[in-house]
């Protein structure tokens, strides 16, 4: 398995290349990269208190986007996927088409982003449940979206990774698995994110169900004793068993990119890279060791 880090972990004025500079130093792999848009209202991310970095958007240009590229090259880091939280504002289950629509041409800009990157996938949000899009409507859209989608994702070979996330929908592995099927694409799989079903399951069932349809994998931990979306917390500080979860990673076969999922330090922000690297290196001894007494 690869060691990646996501550039959330950064506050967001950090530029790109110090992400990449603060990752390469600290040991990982990969860095992934989130797409943004100016003047985005208030979302998920920030009540995970995630910062927005511009330097990714909607509006980077081609020449932009080989200029990120070409960094990541020199410095030495590969850029893994890339992600969003954009789809929180704009779903692909709205009442809205034209909410619809811009979802739709989000993720068609990500492909193209990861392209650029020498990435093949990215994490999309398929849809939300609320009290206006009942769950078989966020069903029957999601489907629809992600079957056009898939096509793209397809010709350019670059993966559509559903993530689980606290958006009352697809709830359950099994459902997971059978959403990914129906799509009848072999570009479509699973962002797990291991941290976000700690509240409501059991992560390794996850893995177990989803097997070889996981392509990416995001971690964090997570406190029960806080119990809502403030329980997130560093890796080894919350309830994560991660003798368990790396042990079903390893009998799924998978041995791609597991990328961490943080909220920045408040002070010295830097420092997060070296911790979660240290902090990783760890969970990842367990594929080796097993479990320490």
């Amino acid at each position: 398995m690869k060691k990646g880090i996501n550039a959330w972990c950064f506050p967001g004025n950090f530029s790109i290349r110090r992400c990449m500079e603060l990752a390469k130093a600290a040991g990982f792999d990969s860095i992934e990269l989130n797409m943004s848009e100016k003047n985005k209202g208030k979302g998920l991310t920030d009540d995970l208190n995630f910062e927005e970095n511009l330097g990714l958007t909607l509006d980077t240009g081609d020449n932009d986007l080989q200029k990120i590229a070409g960094m990541a090259k020199k410095i030495g880091i590969l850029i893994s996927s890339v992600s969003t939280s954009l789809h929180w504002t704009y779903p692909l289950t709205s009442n809205d088409p034209e909410v619809r629509e811009k979802g739709k041409r989000i993720v068609l800009q990500m492909i193209h982003a990861a392209k650029a990157f020498g990435a093949d996938a990215v994490l999309v949000v398929p849809g939300l449940v609320d009290k206006t899009v009942s769950y078989r409507t966020a069903y029957r859209r999601s489907l629809e979206a992600f079957r056009e989608l898939s096509k793209t994702a397809e010709r350019e070979k670059v993966y559509l990774c559903a993530e689980n996330v606290w958006n009352k929908f697809l709830l359950s592995p099994l459902e997971m698995a059978r959403f990914i099927d129906e799509t009848g694409s072999p570009y479509v799989g699973s962002y797990f994110d291991a941290g976000n079903v700690l509240q409501f399951s059991y992560p390794e069932y996850w893995v177990e169900a989803l097997g070889k349809r996981i392509k990416r994998v995001h971690i964090k931990d997570y406190s029960g004793d806080i119990g809502n979306i403030h329980g997130f917390v560093n890796l080894l500080e919350g309830d994560m068993d991660w003798p368990v979860l790396m042990k079903a990673l390893k009998k799924a076969g998978y041995d791609g990119y597991v990328t961490a999922e943080l909220a920045p330090y408040q002070t010295a922000p830097e420092l997060i890279a070296k911790d979660t690297s240290r902090h990783m290196d760890a969970i990842f001894s367990y594929l080796e060791e097993g479990p320490r007494t």
